[in-house]
C-alpha cells in the first residue's frame, strides 16, 4: 500500500511514525486496514496490509443533522462532536432567528473549513465513512428535502407544554415508530429556537416535535444530546 499527499505529512511529521510502526487506515467505504509501515519518506509512505476488516464504528442508524447556522465556534463544535458520536450527514440551515439571513453568507472558504473539521473529527473517532456536508438550505427547503424519506424529528422547547409527556418525548416517538426507523432527519434550531410558525411549517411536511426533557439546552448542545439519545435508543451505542 502506498500513501501520498497530506496524509504523508501527518504520518511523518505530526505523528512521527517510523518503519515498523503499525497504523489503522480507513478507505471511506466502510473498511479499515491494519498496516505496518515499511518506508516513511517525505513524499510517500509505503506499508504492508496485515489485516482488512469492516469498520465497527459506523452506526446502523443514519442520522442527518439539519442544524440551523450558529456562531462560528458553536457551529464548528456541533460538526466536530456530532461526527464523533455518529451523525452521517450535516445540512446547514438558515432559519428566522439565525445570525445570517442569506445562503450567500455561507461561502466556499467557510464550507472548506467545515469539511476539514469533519475530516479531523472522523479520523480521531475512527469513523469508517466520512460524514457528508450537504449544501446549505433555507428552512423550507430543508423540510421539503427531509420529507422525501426517513423519520423527521425536531426537538423544540415548547413541545412539552403542548402534548402529554408520554406522547412527545424522544423515547416515545422512537418506541412507537413502525417500522423501526434507521434513517432519521434531526432538526435543531438556532439560538432562540425555531419559531412556532416554523414548527407548524415543519409539521406540514411530517416533522414531529419532541421534548428532550425538562432542561433547556443550548443550540450547540441539543444536536449532540439528541443524536446520542437516538443512537442509544436504537441500540447503536452498544
Amino acid at each position: 500500500m502506498e500513501i501520498t499527499g497530506p496524509l504523508t505529512h501527518q504520518i511523518r511529521n505530526v505523528l512521527r511514525l517510523e518503519p515498523g510502526d503499525q497504523v489503522i487506515l480507513l478507505d471511506n467505504s466502510g473498511w479499515e486496514y491494519q498496516v505496518e509501515l515499511g518506508e516513511v519518506g517525505r513524499e510517500r509512505v509505503v506499508g504492508q496490509i496485515l489485516q482488512k476488516s469492516l469498520a465497527a464504528s459506523e452506526p446502523r442508524t443514519k442520522i442527518t443533522l439539519y442544524q440551523a447556522v450558529l456562531r462560528a465556534r458553536a457551529f464548528e463544535s456541533v460538526l466536530q462532536k456530532c461526527t464523533e458520536v455518529g451523525v452521517v450527514a450535516f445540512a446547514p440551515v438558515v432559519a428566522a432567528r439565525c445570525i445570517i439571513s442569506s445562503l450567500e453568507d455561507i461561502g466556499e472558504k467557510k464550507l472548506e473549513r467545515w469539511r476539514r473539521i469533519i475530516l479531523e473529527a472522523a479520523e480521531q473517532s475512527r469513523r469508517g465513512r466520512l460524514p457528508v456536508l450537504r449544501p446549505a438550505l433555507l428552512l423550507r427547503q430543508a423540510w421539503q428535502e427531509a420529507s422525501r424519506g426517513g423519520l423527521t424529528i425536531v426537538p423544540w422547547e415548547e413541545a412539552g407544554s403542548r402534548m402529554p409527556a408520554q406522547k412527545n418525548s424522544l423515547h416515545a416517538v422512537l418506541r412507537d415508530a413502525q417500522p423501526t426507523p434507521f434513517s432519521i432527519n434531526l432538526f435543531i434550531g438556532p439560538e432562540g429556537g425555531f419559531t412556532p410558525q416554523e414548527i407548524e411549517q415543519g409539521q406540514r411536511y411530517g416533522a414531529i416535535p419532541v421534548t428532550l426533557g425538562a432542561r433547556i439546552l443550548r443550540a450547540e448542545t441539543a444536536g449532540l444530546v439528541a443524536a446520542a439519545a437516538i443512537l442509544y435508543e436504537l441500540g447503536d451505542m452498544e
